[in-house]
């Protein structure tokens, strides 16, 4: 056997994930959970955005994968509920280290929707009932008095999470953890979800 053939491992790699992510936080200046988020639509038209990674499911028997939110009529809201696959990729560059994830998505309980939302900030959660997100906005004007209405609607209450406001979890089925090395001969760690665990196997870079 090579070791370009997948191989059992008891390496969970979002274990290996968390402990990069760890670093990351020590290192990067902005934002280390900062990820790209790839989707397409039901015929295959791809888009690609930045997003904030929000949850890691812990380990156990439990753990499903990757949190993001979002609102749920934006762009990628669309084409995940029309093609509930996607990939994320994150890119830390005081490490020179990058993950790449792709799986199905799937959205969250509102128990964990509501628990997220409840902590964000106050303005926060009134810019998610404001902002009608990625659809044409006829001028800055027209967001700024959206913010105030949805302000002086609420006053100084409690904000509920709006229902077009929700997140998803990447299920992972292929993780690849690539590290910077020497003359661009760099380390390509590919894992791949099996019936009964994870199978890693090397790439050439």
């Amino acid at each position: 056997m090579t070791d370009t053939q997948p191989q059992p491992t008891s390496q969970d790699p979002i274990d290996l994930f968390a402990d990069w992510m760890a670093e990351a936080e020590k290192t990067e200046p902005n934002d280390p959970n900062a990820v790209c988020l790839a989707t397409a639509t039901a015929d295959g038209r791809p888009s690609a955005r930045m997003v904030l990674l929000k949850g890691l499911d812990p380990a156990g028997a439990d753990r499903r994968g990757f949190v993001f939110y979002t609102n749920l009529e934006s762009r990628k809201g669309g084409e995940l509920a029309a093609n509930p696959q996607a990939a994320l990729c994150f890119h830390w560059k005081t490490l020179t280290r990058s993950v790449r994830v792709e799986g199905r998505v799937e959205q969250v309980s509102d128990a964990e929707a509501d628990a997220y939302f409840a902590s964000r900030a106050r303005g926060s959660r009134i810019g998610a009932w404001a902002s009608r997100q990625s659809r044409p906005l006829p001028g800055r004007f027209a967001l700024e008095a959206a913010v105030a209405e949805t302000t002086l609607r609420f006053g100084l209450g409690e904000i509920p999470r709006p229902a077009h406001w929700s997140g998803f979890r990447l299920v992972p089925a292929r993780i690849e953890l690539w590290r910077d090395m020497p003359f661009r001969l760099h380390e390509r760690r590919v894992f791949h979800r099996a019936a009964t665990g994870w199978e890693m196997e090397t790439l050439f870079p």
